[in-house]
Order: structure tokens, then sequence, then C-alpha cells
């Protein structure tokens, strides 16, 4: 994507991202959300809300329509209320501390997890495109893998998209689990 930057670059400079949330909350919470839930995303071809174009922000992304269906006015008020309070910057530093992640899990690098695993990932989510080659091996990476399941026409925020469904996948397999 000439031209752009992906958001996990963007969040990279402290006080940068900070710069474009904390002076609208609210406003950048509820787009954030928004843009990527399956029933508010923007249609196929649109500008790519994980992307910065320019010299823009994210937020210039955000579809800027009604909530996403799970998301009220009085969760989003908690939610604002709550970054307005501490700030962004702790959440923001998770993505700041990925370096650091990888030095301290090296040791760990090619190594299969093989507990007893599930995975749900929404359709729509931009991420389970983008790393449709690491989900296609499970087989290997994930021998304990006991299912893998992609809701169709659900977004980045499954536990939210698609409550019942999410709970009745994951009681499910601990149930199933060895005592």
């Amino acid at each position: 994507m000439g031209g752009e930057e992906f958001y996990v670059s963007y969040f990279q400079e402290p006080g940068r991202a900070e710069a474009e949330v904390e002076p609208g909350v609210r406003g950048w919470l509820a787009g954030f959300c928004a843009a990527l839930s399956a029933d508010t995303m923007h249609a196929p071809g649109a500008p790519d809300p994980h992307f910065v174009g320019g010299s823009g922000t994210l937020r210039d992304r955000f579809p800027t329509g009604p909530l996403p269906a799970w998301l009220s006015e009085r969760d989003l008020d908690v939610y604002a209320g709550e970054f307005e309070r501490t700030g962004v910057t702790g959440a923001l530093n998770r993505y700041r501390n990925m370096d650091r992640d990888g030095e301290d899990l090296a040791a760990f690098d090619d190594a299969p997890v093989t507990q007893p695993s599930l995975f749900v990932g929404g359709g729509l989510d931009a991420s389970t495109t983008w790393l449709a080659d690491a989900i296609a091996a499970y087989p290997v990476t994930l021998p304990g893998l006991v299912s893998s399941h992609l809701l169709d026409g659900c977004g980045h925020w499954i536990q939210q998209e698609r409550p019942a469904e999410v709970n009745r996948l994951l009681t499910g397999w601990l149930a199933a689990l060895p005592a």
C-alpha cells in the first residue's frame, strides 16, 4: 500500500497516536469499533482502516454512521470515560513492546503448541485473511488443536458480535477436555 502506514507502525512513536485519540476519545473509540465490526465496517474496496494514509490519521478511515449493534451508548461512555481518565498510552504500549516479546520468546521459535487449543475468528476480520497461511498451518504448529472456527459474517470483535456462539464453542471445548 504505497504511501500508507500500518497501524502497528503508527502506534510505535510515543505520543503520536495519543495526540490523535485523546482529544476525542469517545468518537475515536466509536469509529474504531465500527471500523472492525461486521455490521458497520466499510464495504470492500473502501480505504483500509488498518492503515494511515499520507499525513492523515486512523480516524480518517473510520465509518461515521451508527454504532455497532453490540455497542451501546452507555457501554461506550464507560470505555471512553476510562480512557479519558487513564489515557491510551498503556493500551498502545502493548504494541510498542512487540520487539521485546520476540526476544523473550525466541527460545520457542518454531516450537509447536501441544496443549489442547481452540481457535475462533471472524470471517470478516482482516487478521484471519492476513494470517490465512498461519491458520492453514495449525495442524503442524498447533498439534493440540481440537477445533477451529471462522464465524461467517463476523468481524474482529467476536465475543461482542457473537457472544452466544463464542460461549457455546468455548464451553463445549472446555467440557470436552480431559479432567
